[in-house]
């Protein structure tokens, strides 16, 4: 039975050794995020972890991987088992680093293709099953403001204010309800990972609280924990 679920998002910049001269900008997100690992680990050591990457690719349990590809060769491994590096997808990496902040002894990644349709969504939910500590990853929309990465769209504002409520209100029927395809226009990466959460915490009755909610750097950034009442 899932205990708890912790929702983060999954820049790069979380990571201090990456975020260079933004290290001070992220210091808020990156706490939150600290903070959500934290209260995982007190659920349970070992987490599943869903995320969303191209393709979907199979992420072996155990498996050791860097952020040579970012600019920094830090590496970071999946358990505090000994395993010889390979390449990793992004999720996989973020979930190995807050493994290790968080004390943590194993995370099991999960990747969904972030074109996944909602129906599929749920149905990888039932695959996963249920597990006592759950870590989704997935960032809101990535174009809010002029700067934002995507482009300016002034519908990111009240898309990713729905992400909040919804994170505070633990609504799995607002993240059921989420439409692929404004999804996809806006850049938000975190829908398929959204919509398996609705569907592996749907028969549950849980109380939420929404660590952080921002878009410093033109991106949705969202971090809420969830346990069972």
């Amino acid at each position: 039975m899932i205990r708890r679920v912790a929702v983060l998002p999954q820049p790069p910049l979380l990571i201090p050794e990456l975020a260079a001269g933004a290290a001070d900008e992220c210091a808020e997100l990156r706490e939150a995020c600290l903070e959500a690992a934290r209260r995982l680990t007190s659920a349970s050591p070992d987490w599943v972890v869903i995320g969303a990457a191209p393709g979907a690719p199979a992420v072996p349990d155990h498996a050791s991987g860097s952020f040579r590809g970012f600019g920094v060769d830090l590496e970071v491994s999946l358990s505090r088992v000994t395993a010889p590096e390979t390449e990793l997808p992004l999720p996989a990496l973020v979930a190995g680093w807050l493994r290790d902040q968080g004390g943590a002894s194993s995370v099991r990644v999960h990747l969904v293709d972030p074109a996944t349709p909602s129906d599929q969504c749920e149905q990888v939910a039932r695959e996963v099953g249920d597990h006592p500590a759950v870590l989704i990853l997935g960032d809101g929309s990535s174009r809010h403001g002029p700067r934002s990465p995507g482009g300016e769209d002034d519908r990111a504002e009240g898309f990713d204010a729905g992400i909040r409520d919804a994170l505070a209100k633990a609504d799995t029927g607002a993240l059921a309800a989420l439409d692929p395809a404004l999804a996809a226009e806006l850049g938000a990466g975190g829908r398929a990972p959204w919509q398996v959460l609705a569907g592996l915490a749907a028969d549950g009755d849980w109380t939420a609280e929404v660590l952080y909610s921002a878009a410093p750097f033109g991106v949705g950034y969202h971090v809420a924990v969830w346990e069972r009442a």
